[in-house]
């Protein structure tokens, strides 16, 4: 019984590095977009209508982003503590794949950010 224990204990440690290493992208999310934002109107040579609106809403999107992804972890952090507690294992495969779109999303803002910034 004491081994079945340890096994159910590992696997909620493990979950929960899982959780803060979500958190932890989280932070890392936020801080480029506020980061990204707040340079471009601290040190921005040139102001352009067009560039402020997409830095505006790079950094919005991003602390956006951060919200979505921090209630998929949280969910998704309870569900595998239900999961392991009943010994089963269902994959989170969509969860997965909508924060990939995401992030896609946000590196093509970026991207569009430099393109059509002028140096």
């Amino acid at each position: 019984m004491e081994k079945d224990q340890l096994k159910y204990a590992q696997q909620h440690l493990a979950n929960e590095r899982t959780f803060l290493a979500w958190i932890r992208t989280v932070i890392a999310i936020v801080g480029v977009g506020f980061l990204a934002t707040s340079l471009h109107f601290t040190i921005g040579v040139h102001r352009d209508a067009r560039i402020d609106l997409i830095s505006i809403v790079l950094g919005m999107f991003a602390c956006a982003l951060g919200f979505v992804i921090t209630v998929l972890a949280t969910i998704g952090y309870l569900q595998k503590k239900r999961q392991i507690n009943e010994g089963t294992f269902r994959p989170s495969s969509s969860q997965v794949i909508l924060i990939a779109v995401f992030m896609v999303i946000l590196l093509s803002m970026i991207i569009l950010y430099f393109v059509f910034i002028k140096f």
